[in-house]
């Protein structure tokens, strides 16, 4: 995974500071690109633990079409959580603690970081044991699940855009239109966070495929090496489905950055040797990827370096 740590130094050592929305401030450089061979091992980052039960979840997540967090938090995951409880604090039906500008102050704040925890907790817990209180608050709006599986027309009907794709790629697999697309300006604003990896395209050649994601907005630290694995997973189902080898993943990003506050921990990260990359096992019983649940998917011989925590920045 040296791709991925040229690109940490090369923010540290040459990005511009910005502002940015969350009020933390980063390190950024514009335009980036990194090539993964897939057959040279999956592309799980070493130099620190990466949750791979997550991004599993979270991607099988996307391609059920869902956007409502109570499916992850029934598989322990809870990447998401801050985004629908931000809109749920912001609403008229939360009675609890003033959580004004919470994001910044829970993460500057140790007593408000208390009141914090104490508050997602109790929402997270009655997403799940509420279905009508998840039907409203769980709910992310339309993001990637819903513009993946059921992207709205103008004639009040939806296009399934993975289904159209894999359709493509068994029938046309030289066409240059492999495409999937999450941004939809129609319904930026009712999402709780607009797409960050936005459009992706695959490629089919010598009977494998590739996969090309663009990236507008890159958290360096936190959010790219679960995009690296979510979309190198992608390309493994999709080349199964589709009786293919795998490729490459080319990662293409916009604005990448670093957060002024995961500084220390990207250095500790950098000061680390990488390790062999693990291997991918899918179950091979499965038909299609929309079988596939979270215990068909796995990785051996991951053996990375301890996790480095940071905080997120909503």
């Amino acid at each position: 995974m040296r791709q991925y740590l040229e690109l940490a130094q090369q923010i540290l050592d040459e990005g511009v500071t910005k502002e940015d929305r969350t009020g933390v401030g980063t390190k950024s450089i514009f335009g980036h690109q990194m090539r993964f061979d897939l057959n040279e091992g999956f592309p799980l980052l070493t130099t620190k633990r990466v949750a791979f039960g997550l991004i599993k979840s979270e991607l099988l997540w996307f391609l059920k079409g869902d956007t409502n967090i109570q499916y992850l938090l029934k598989h322990n995951n809870h990447i998401w959580d801050e985004w629908a409880f931000e809109r749920y604090v912001k609403s008229e039906d939360y009675q609890g603690p003033d959580m004004t500008d919470f994001g910044l102050r829970a993460q500057n704040d140790e007593a408000f970081n208390q009141v914090y925890q104490e508050e997602m907790q109790k929402f997270t817990e009655q997403v799940l044991k509420d279905d009508s209180f998840a039907k409203q608050y769980g709910s992310l709006g339309n993001v990637y699940g819903a513009q993946w599986r059921s992207w709205p027309t103008g004639d009040g009907g939806t296009i399934d855009q993975i289904q159209k794709v894999i359709d493509s790629i068994k029938n046309n697999p030289d066409s240059r239109r492999h495409i999937v697309s999450a941004w939809n300006p129609d319904e930026i604003e009712d999402m709780a966070l607009p797409p960050c990896h936005t459009l992706f395209q695959f490629y089919v050649a010598d009977g494998k495929l590739s996969c090309q994601l663009y990236q507008r907005s890159a958290d360096v630290f936190l959010g790219v090496p679960f995009n690296i694995a979510s979309y190198a997973l992608l390309t493994h189902l999709v080349a199964y489905e589709t009786g293919l080898e795998v490729g490459e993943f080319v990662h293409t990003l916009g604005d990448a950055h670093l957060y002024l506050n995961h500084l220390d921990q990207i250095k500790q990260q950098l000061s680390r040797d990488t390790r062999p990359l693990p291997q991918l096992e899918l179950n091979q019983d499965k038909k299609s990827i929309f079988e596939f649940d979270v215990e068909d998917i796995k990785v051996t011989n991951y053996n990375p370096h301890k996790g480095i925590k940071a905080p997120i920045a909503v």
